[in-house]
């Protein structure tokens, strides 16, 4: 039996990455690997393998959601912190990654659990026709993340974050990318200064990650219909 936590998450890379910029270019209309870009979705990019046909499963899995954060986010958090005792450590980045992985995960499975649920098993054997989705979430960057120190501080900002979905949804057999989805999403600027903490940042990651579980589910209910 093989089991979904195996696959490994491939980043993509290069032209995809770009859609990750403040200046977004029109993303290519054949990816690295020869999927092809469809037009008018919901998200940023979808791009599709020419002629896949995902309307034949029967069986979704759903592998554990992987997180990278920005390039050189550590540092750049750490440069103006004067206070020691508030700097962001490694153990508060891997606590943050395995919080926002476990609610990526989590929120996807809840949308395929939706009715009429589509049944999501754990493992497969070799043969079986099974649709995995590998989620990740690259490029997050929390501008104000909350630092678990011994004394009270509080941080104000206008805007939480930003983060990146990549999520490719894969044959289970020959581990072979179908669709590859890319979509930024950054969180609201209405340029007011708010207290921003661990409650908030779930918050407004929680409603991100349920839009794109949402829009997941969606798509997938309009192929099954032939749409």
């Amino acid at each position: 039996m093989k089991r979904f936590a195996a696959l490994t998450t491939s980043l993509a890379a290069g032209a995809l990455l770009s859609a990750c910029a403040s200046m977004e270019p029109s993303p290519p209309a054949v990816s690295y690997d020869g999927l092809q870009l469809v037009p008018d979705t919901q998200f940023a990019e979808v791009y599709k393998k020419p002629g896949a046909d995902i309307t034949g499963y029967k069986e979704y899995g759903v592998t554990p959601c992987s997180v990278a954060f920005r390039k050189n986010w550590l540092r750049d958090q750490n440069e103006d912190r004067i206070d020691l005792t508030n700097r962001v450590t490694q153990k508060d980045v891997d606590r943050i990654k395995n919080a926002l992985g476990e609610a990526c995960e989590e929120k996807f499975r809840e949308a395929l659990a939706q009715s009429p649920a589509y049944n999501v098993v754990e493992e497969f054997t070799p043969g079986e026709q099974v649709l995995v989705l590998r989620p990740a979430i690259i490029n997050l960057d929390i501008n104000a993340p909350d630092v678990r120190t011994a004394g009270i501080s509080h941080t104000y900002t206008t805007t939480a974050g930003e983060m990146t979905l990549l999520l490719e949804l894969v044959d289970a057999t020959t581990d072979e990318v179908l669709v590859r989805i890319v979509d930024r999403q950054r969180d609201f600027d209405d340029n007011y200064l708010t207290w921003t903490n661990s409650v908030t940042n779930k918050a407004d990651a929680d409603r991100i990650l349920r839009r794109w579980a949402k829009e997941l589910r969606d798509g997938l209910d309009k192929v099954s219909a032939g749409s």
